[in-house]
């Protein structure tokens, strides 16, 4: 006799339903018990992120106070200008004894984010105090680098004392990222992005994007709370588009992403060649921070020391001029390349805004929207953070700019190529097909394989034009040592191209 019981008649109900709706059920029910174990499982993690936000928007006021104070100061006492060597082998001392791996700056927050290891406090001290020290003295830098390293090392050591595992961390650092960005910029939309692409060329980290928008959105509020201020310029109005504006939008772009490599080629050379002179590492500071006086003395160009802020509102008015831009960007990479700290992103503002608007003027527009461009487009090329760039058009901007924001930004950061002044950033997507060997590279790898093909390629031609005929018919006896050297790169080393062409970058 069939049972009546209640379980019987739950599974005769059960089974009276179609098996495609059964089998949805369950689905649904196994999804749904996986989102809510995540959910857990990153609740933890959301509260870290809180915790580093409001740490960050304290201390990226601390940072914009001092900064205030010190400029202050500066602008009231050019004297203070003679600092600049104290400063400068105070710096190198302090990083060379006490600073580990800090001198790697925001490439070591790069590698922290990318392999978990861990970053030790005394980072964030030592930035804080001698990037304050650099603005003091005059020295021609910003405050994003600063920044960054300050909410890099503060996540770190959230992620060590909670011993997060290396995903956890990695989520966590890039959300310290974005809280120092939005926090110093008082940019929230395009700090969260800036996390989220500050590592990589050519690749957004979507699995972050939560973190990135709570972190940076917290920081700013906690850093406008404690009183921290932001002025934006404004575009009275924006052109329609139509042929004549789009084309001044790609060759403007075109022109920002020429000037965004020489940024970070400038830099870097500098670097460079203070590395080469054979001396006590002191004296190199000591050298780079006399050459660094020097200029401003010979030149009176004081008043491009420090953040330059006025650059932006000169060019938003119409009223700059290259000249400025040149010295700006020189100066900047005496600055930096010399080891004294700061950031590159407000100098980088200045340049931009400066060049826009007087392009602008040049081309007979109103200069508002060209400089507005120009801070954008010049800053996205420089650190390849092209969706930054145009997130951060909209946060200072508004909206109504956004075509020609895309379109200057992306022009500008194809033409730049695979430079920036982040050598540790990782390339995922190669700008352009011609560069797809650069794809896993880092940016520092790319330009030191290319730094080589070229030293390969001059060695090939000497060779060749030492082996040419003579005027009077005769041959030419080649150097043995030319002729060995070339020998050797052909032979071992199997990277040297085919061609005496350098790869296009």
């Amino acid at each position: 006799m069939p049972s009546s019981s209640p379980d019987s008649a739950a599974h005769r109900a059960r089974l009276s339903f179609p098996a495609p709706l059964r089998a949805s059920g369950a689905r649904f029910r196994l999804d749904t018990t996986r989102d809510l174990r995540n959910l857990r499982e990153s609740a933890r993690l959301l509260m870290l992120v809180l915790l580093v936000s409001v740490l960050m928007g304290a201390a990226a006021w601390a940072f914009l106070t001092s900064l205030k104070l010190v400029t202050e100061a500066r602008e009231g006492q050019t004297l203070l200008f003679l600092l600049l060597p104290v400063v400068g082998v105070a710096t190198a001392w302090l990083y060379h004894e006490h600073g580990l791996l800090a001198s790697r700056g925001n490439n070591l927050v790069i590698e922290s984010a990318t392999t978990g290891r861990l970053i030790h406090a005394r980072m964030a001290v030592l930035t804080f105090a001698c990037s304050v020290a650099t603005h003091l003295a005059g020295g021609s830098a910003g405050r994003e680098g600063t920044a960054v390293q300050i909410g890099g090392t503060i996540a770190s050591n959230v992620s060590g004392a909670f011993h997060l595992n290396r995903y956890d961390h990695h989520d966590l650092l890039l959300a310290g990222i974005s809280a120092a960005f939005g926090a110093v910029f008082g940019t929230p939309l395009a700090g969260a992005f800036f996390g989220m692409e500050m590592c990589f060329v050519g690749k957004l980290e979507y699995s972050v994007a939560l973190y990135c928008l709570v972190a940076s959105f917290t920081g700013d509020a906690v850093a406008r709370a404690l009183g921290v201020g932001h002025a934006f310029q404004m575009i009275p109005s924006v052109p329609a588009l139509d042929m004549r504006t789009i084309a001044l939008s790609v060759a403007a772009g075109v022109v920002f992403g020429v000037v965004a490599r020489l940024f970070s080629a400038a830099i870097r050379e500098v670097k460079r060649l203070y590395a080469r002179i054979p001396a006590h590492y002191l004296v190199r500071a000591l050298i780079g921070a006399a050459v660094l006086l020097a200029v401003f003395v010979v030149t009176g160009l004081q008043r491009l020391g420090g953040l330059s802020e006025w650059m932006v509102e000169a060019g938003f008015a119409g009223t700059s001029n290259p000249f400025d831009v040149a010295a700006k960007l020189g100066l900047t990479a005496l600055t930096l390349g010399a080891g004294f700290q700061g950031g590159e992103v407000t100098p980088l503002f200045d340049i931009g805004a400066s060049l826009g608007g007087w392009l602008g003027t040049v081309a007979g527009m109103q200069p508002t929207l060209p400089a507005a461009l120009g801070m954008v487009g010049v800053f996205g090329a420089a650190l390849n953070v092209p969706v930054t760039a145009i997130m951060l058009g909209i946060d200072m901007f508004g909206g109504a700019a956004t075509p020609y924001i895309v379109t200057v930004t992306f022009i500008a950061y194809l033409v730049a190529g695979h430079r920036g002044v982040y050598p540790a950033q990782r390339i995922v997507t190669p700008k352009r097909r011609s560069l797809s060997v650069d794809a896993e590279h880092t940016v520092e790898e790319v330009l030191a394989e290319r730094a080589a093909a070229v030293a390969d390629a001059h060695a090939a031609v000497s060779a060749v034009a030492s082996e040419e005929p003579a005027a009077d018919g005769s041959q030419a006896p080649a150097p043995a040592t030319v002729g060995k050297q070339a020998g050797s790169n052909a032979d071992d080393s199997p990277a040297a191209p085919a061609s005496t062409q350098p790869p296009a970058l």
